[in-house]
């Protein structure tokens, strides 16, 4: 039976309306430095980002006592709140149907390895929390009739461990978090960038002393950039990745991240060489993932070449209709690019196919309008031709119409909302996606607190590297939740941050403006738009699915003879109002040089295709097949299983990257807790471990 769900509900969960913020605190106080009068704001935590984690740990600080205060480059502008992030992966409550437990979660999300093992179970342990704290807040996470939360299988999570409140989930969890911040009284400084890392002290007494920020209200004559101090023990990065990385992304715009701060900063990185990629729209119109029911729904998928000639081309790689639909469906729940399921005629061969059109250039689309054509010599698309997994899910879910479209309704009717509101009408037009990135898996470096190797720096989400190689999806928002709670916890229980510094911090702020002023060149031949422009189409084109060594240690190369430019050179601007963003991508250019170092690191030390990528070489040990036969151009080493045990750090120093590696933390599972025994340590604070100055093994 056809579900008919309210339009007035539809538009509730589709057009979500952020809080209005207060009135920003004034700063009064000012410091002169090199001939620039700096306006000072000091608080006991500076968090860098409005999004989903961020605010998490701002409420949970607040609720602490701690004096907190958030800068944002644009409040409610990020990936959290604007992007496709639409469930949260949560332990199931031992359900009868999907029994599970934190340890068997845990395993689950560090089975791609290159992730620490302690960090996968307090994930697995926190999500209990971090979900039903939203819901208190007003998330409002479905139910069935006795309470229990409904949940689906999405990618690598085979126990259905995903929740959803429709494709605005993120942002609905950015609204309730957000409406309490603001209730609680937290200070918000909006159009606010940070730009460098402040940094007392020298060798092991290195810490953090707050963060130099760009705001175009600043900007007067005695402050010609719009500098504004935050003077803070504690610094917290929840900027999120870094989505201008990349050309073909599905990240909105402006998304830089918090790496290139921390990478400045001397902070340690890991496991740069793991991101996602998948099928979704082009940032140039409304990115968003074509995950879950967009495929499952069946599509036509083609591709227009030049001259406007349609081609059915999925049909060129699988040698039936029903292994052409079955695959396409199965990118739902198999939505990341992963280079063994190009093989067998698996489902990231779409991804491959999709990659190929476009280097071809031709153009691809999905018509919900139109069932898939055949595969020539085989018999058309039909409902009763499905692979056993594909019909029992159809059939569950009463999705069997007759076409594409009204499949896609039945399902998940939010899903053709979400498009209407950008002016795209998939009931009639064909959508246009390519393969996208769409998150950083790796990050800064961080302990089971979030603590960086920079004390007094934490990360949370996914500015922090904790993701590991396959992360189930919908864990990264989770994670988020979990470590910025942690984070809150770990900063309310060292004190400092309950009352503002009164030191001054005249040596760490003139550093910081030395560095800015050598960027910034009025005179230079070097621009914004050519350091984007090369950077995007050098990640995108040599450091996407498809790598082979040679083309990564070029790449490695040209980014390092581009930020040597930039250092002998700077960059030009042409107003006020540009300087924070040549300081971003003077950043981006050095992150982009980061996974680079990283993956040319990996490559050549004889690692292999996983997660994102397909290290291609002629010389691998697997061959994709197509319906023609070979795909020998895309032959893959195959991961060592010896990798998964170890992650890649990398450190900035003195201009060059430094490449270490350490194994991932293990988690004894036969350790029990007692309560006698361990009650104290939680009492007394000992749990924080508050007496470690700094973090080197994370």
């Amino acid at each position: 039976m056809a579900q008919t769900i309210p339009q007035d509900i539809l538009d509730a969960l589709t057009d979500i309306d952020m809080p209005r913020l207060g009135a920003e605190p004034e700063i009064a106080s000012k410091i002169d430095v090199q001939g620039h009068r700096v306006p000072v704001h000091a608080c006991g935590v500076v968090i860098v980002g409005s999004g989903a984690a961020g605010l998490r740990a701002a409420v949970e600080l607040k609720r602490r006592g701690c004096d907190v205060a958030v800068i944002s480059q644009s409040a409610w502008g990020g990936t959290s709140a604007c992007s496709g992030s639409d469930k949260q992966t949560l332990h199931t409550a031992n359900t009868a149907d999907r029994g599970d437990n934190f340890r068997e979660m845990a395993r689950a999300m560090r089975a791609g390895g290159a992730m620490d093992e302690d960090m996968a179970y307090i994930e697995a342990v926190g999500s209990v929390r971090a979900m039903a704290s939203l819901q208190f807040l007003g998330l409002p996470l479905p139910q069935d009739s006795l309470g229990g939360t409904l949940r689906y299988r999405t990618d690598h999570d085979e126990a259905g461990r995903a929740t959803s409140c429709g494709p605005r989930t993120s942002r609905l969890m950015v609204k309730v978090l957000a409406t309490e911040a603001i209730r609680l009284g937290i200070d918000f400084f909006n159009q606010t960038t940070g730009v460098r890392v402040l940094v007392e002290g020298q060798g092991d007494r290195r810490a953090v002393s707050g963060i130099l920020a760009v705001r175009p209200r600043s900007q007067a004559p005695d402050n010609p950039y719009g500098l504004t101090l935050f003077h803070a023990p504690a610094l917290v990065i929840a900027a999120g990745g870094p989505g201008e990385l990349y050309r073909d992304s599905v990240f909105p715009n402006g998304c830089f991240g918090g790496l290139g701060l921390a990478l400045e900063a001397g902070v340690d990185l890991v496991n740069l060489t793991e991101s996602q990629f998948g099928i979704g729209t082009r940032r140039e119109g409304f990115p968003w993932n074509l995950s879950g029911t967009y495929v499952q729904a069946m599509p036509y998928v083609y591709s227009v070449d030049a001259e406007g000639n349609e081609h059915n081309f999925l049909a060129d790689y699988y040698r039936s209709t029903q292994e052409l639909v079955s695959n396409l469906f199965r990118k739902g729940y198999q939505w990341p690019f992963h280079a063994t399921r190009m093989l067998d005629f698996g489902s990231s061969l779409v991804d491959l196919a999709i990659t190929r059109e476009n280097q071809a250039g031709r153009r691809v689309f999905m018509d919900f309008n139109r069932n898939p054509a055949p595969v020539p010599g085989d018999l058309p698309f039909s409902l009763d031709r499905l692979d056993a997994d594909v019909a029992a899910y159809l059939g569950k879910a009463g999705a069997r119409q007759r076409l594409p479209i009204d499949r896609l309704h039945h399902m998940n009717p939010l899903s053709v909302e979400l498009y209407l509101r950008y002016k795209v009408d998939i009931r009639r037009d064909p959508l246009e996606f390519a393969v996208n990135n769409q998150h950083m898996n790796g990050g800064i470096a961080v302990d089971t607190w979030g603590r960086s190797s920079l004390p007094g720096l934490y990360a949370i989400g996914e500015a922090a590297g904790t993701h590991g190689v396959t992360r189930p999806g919908g864990a990264a928002l989770n994670a988020g939740q979990v470590l910025g709670t942690r984070v809150a916890e770990h900063i309310a229980a060292g004190g400092r941050a309950r009352t503002p510094p009164d030191g001054r911090v005249g040596e760490p702020l003139e550093q910081a403006l030395g560095q800015i002023e050598r960027v910034l060149r009025a005179g230079s031949a070097l621009n914004i738009r050519a350091i984007r422009d090369e950077v995007q189409a050098r990640m995108s084109d040599h450091a996407g699915i498809l790598c082979t060594p040679q083309d990564v240690a070029t790449a490695l190369q040209a980014a390092g003879k581009l930020n040597r430019t930039i250092r002998d050179t700077g960059i030009s601007f042409l107003r006020g109002g540009e300087i924070a963003r040549v300081l971003q991508w003077q950043q981006m250019a050095l992150v982009s040089e980061a996974v680079l170092a990283a993956l040319h690191h990996y490559i050549d030390q004889g690692g292999g295709s996983r997660g994102a990528r397909a290290i291609c070489d002629p010389a691998g040990e697997a061959e994709p097949m197509a319906r023609s036969g070979p795909l020998s151009d895309v032959r893959f080493r195959k991961e060592r299983v010896a990798d998964q045990a170890g992650q890649i750090l990398v450190r900035l120093v003195d201009g060059q990257f430094q490449i270490t590696t350490r194994p991932n933390r293990s988690l004894d599972e036969t350790a029990k807790p007692f309560f006698e025994r361990d009650w104290p340590a939680w009492l007394t604070g000992a749990v924080f471990d508050l007496d470690r100055r700094a973090v080197p093994d994370v």
